[in-house]
């Protein structure tokens, strides 16, 4: 029985995977940057320009997307630490998207590497 770092492991093996010193590159390349954590984390912060689609609607929400339906489109994907970014970019392959990359260390390393987010700003109501 594998566990889930056993799927994470293999999927590592099949994607395409970058460390947070070239992601700023790959990034500016990209044609959507998008962040698999769940919403909540997302709220608490995130690489600017990136869009929240969540790890469990991913493969439904993509072929929703028009602009993201042609199976070219540069997709570059990062999660907390990379376990969920790897599964959903070995999803989007076997879906036929040709370009995709994650953000080996996820966010976490991002954030260690001294790298800024961006924080939803709450208005006052005093």
């Amino acid at each position: 029985m594998k566990t889930a770092q056993d799927l994470v492991m293999l999927a590592k093996q099949q994607i395409h995977e970058i460390g947070v010193d070239e992601a700023d590159q790959c990034i500016a390349d990209a044609d959507v940057l998008i962040d698999v954590r769940e919403p909540s984390e997302y709220e608490q912060g995130h690489i600017r320009g990136s869009v929240n689609i969540p790890r469990g609607l991913l493969e439904f929400k993509i072929g929703s997307i028009p602009a993201l339906e042609p199976r070219d489109t540069k997709v570059v994907i990062y999660c907390k630490t990379s376990g969920r970014s790897a599964l959903a970019a070995a999803s989007l392959m076997a879906m036929g998207y040709m370009n995709v990359t994650s953000i080996a260390g996820g966010i976490d390393d991002w954030v260690a590497s001294g790298k800024s987010i961006m924080t939803p700003s709450m208005p006052s109501f005093e």
